[in-house]
């Protein structure tokens, strides 16, 4: 186990320190850290990933929330020339900030799972500066990312991130490997950027749009949860079954009916 620095886990910012240093070791082997990468991470907390990340000599930053963690940090790592620490919401860090090359920022963090979603849908609208993402997640939340269609964990996450990214389910972690042991089961998730888009569209903010109304109500039809935005002949000119339920599409259908909605509906 690590050793750790006197602060009580705050449930507001969702913390669960990782203290188990076999599963550090599982990550750090899936992440394979070297002194040519720039990495980010997300929510340190007390370190426990950090120590290893920083001696893989790779340049780090890392975003934590928590003041009262920051003393802490700069405590075991602010002599390290290479790190670097900043206070602050990891929603609203700008990665532009980093001046990193395109493609090359490397992105971990063991994320609070109230914020795991809207982080990682932030860090989709920067995909373009960065290389790869490893996360320690809920692992619902995991099995949502690495979805399949027809699965009923597929849907709107499933979709933008798989727009974006191929998603590896890499392995499962207990409640036991953190201070304090959450009620329900992690997993960690490894996301490439796609270096080609496997179903590029123009019409990427009507396909975001198109996604969000399908699963709005998931139980219910494209033909009554898509009515808002497009007609059933209009749903079946993009080749798709108005009478299916939303998670029985694949992206590439939604592409369609993205492209049909700015046919049917330029000002859309």
């Amino acid at each position: 186990m690590i050793e750790y620095y006197q602060h009580r886990a705050r449930k507001r910012f969702g913390q669960n320190f990782l203290q188990d240093a076999s599963v550090i070791k599982q990550i750090m082997h899936s992440i394979n850290a070297t002194p040519e990468d720039r990495l980010l991470e997300i929510g340190p907390g007390k370190g426990a990933l950090t120590q290893s990340l920083l001696d893989s000599g790779a340049q780090l930053d890392a975003v934590e929330l928590d003041k009262d963690l920051i003393p802490i940090l700069n405590q075991r790592f602010a002599n390290k020339l290479n790190f670097n620490l900043h206070q602050g919401n990891a929603l609203k860090f700008n990665l532009d900030s980093l001046n990193t090359a395109p493609n090359r920022l490397r992105v971990v963090g063991n994320l609070p799972y109230n914020i795991s979603t809207p982080l990682i849908f932030h860090l989709l609208n920067k995909i373009g500066t960065i290389c790869d993402m490893h996360f320690m997640l809920q692992k619902e939340v995991v099995k949502r990312l690495a979805a399949s269609p027809g699965s009923s964990y597929w849907g709107r996450l499933s979709i933008m991130t798989q727009y974006h990214c191929y998603v590896e389910h890499l392995f499962n972690v207990s409640p036991g490997a953190f201070n304090p042991p959450p009620q329900i089961d992690s997993a960690i998730v490894r996301l490439v950027p796609h270096a080609v888009l496997p179903h590029p569209t123009k019409h990427y903010e009507l396909l975001k749009r198109v996604v969000r109304e399908a699963f709005s109500q998931r139980r219910k039809t494209l033909r009554n949860t898509l009515k808002v935005l497009l007609s059933d002949a209009e749903i079946k000119a993009a080749s798709v079954d108005s009478d299916l339920r939303p998670e029985r599409l694949d992206l590439a259908a939604f592409v369609r009916l993205a492209r049909q909605l700015a046919i049917s509906n330029p000002l859309a």
